[in-house]
């Protein structure tokens, strides 16, 4: 078993980083699945055109995070669905430009030394 971290880079209009980045201030369902061991939401700096964000979620293994993501992915289709369900209800405008998902491995890991 291989601890692993997944990384979104967001891309967001330039300006609104900090308010997407709000949307994760609030735990969600995440944290309560088996293997999750931490989320962390980084901010770029220095880019000129945009914001970038970085959500990075730790996992005790790849396949705790495969079972989020699968889970994840029946909730977005089920949310879509009922999104053309109900036509007349407009989604909210999104200053989310695109994303890219990563995954990293952890090889070595060194933690902070034990006082005495």
């Amino acid at each position: 078993m291989s601890q692993m971290t997944a990384v979104n880079v967001i891309r967001i209009e330039k300006g609104k980083g900090q308010e997407v980045a709000g949307r994760f201030e609030k735990p969600k369902a995440v944290h309560t699945f088996e293997g999750f061991v931490r989320m962390e939401v980084w901010m770029k700096e220095d880019v000129e055109d945009h914001d970038e964000l970085h959500i990075c979620t730790t996992w005790e293994d790849e396949k705790y995070f495969e079972a989020w993501r699968k889970k994840r992915a029946v909730d977005k289709a089920q949310a879509r669905a009922m999104q053309e369900q109900n036509p007349s209800v407009q989604p909210e405008q999104n200053p989310i430009l695109g994303t890219e998902l990563s995954t990293y491995l952890t090889l070595v890991q060194h933690l902070p030394a034990e006082k005495e």
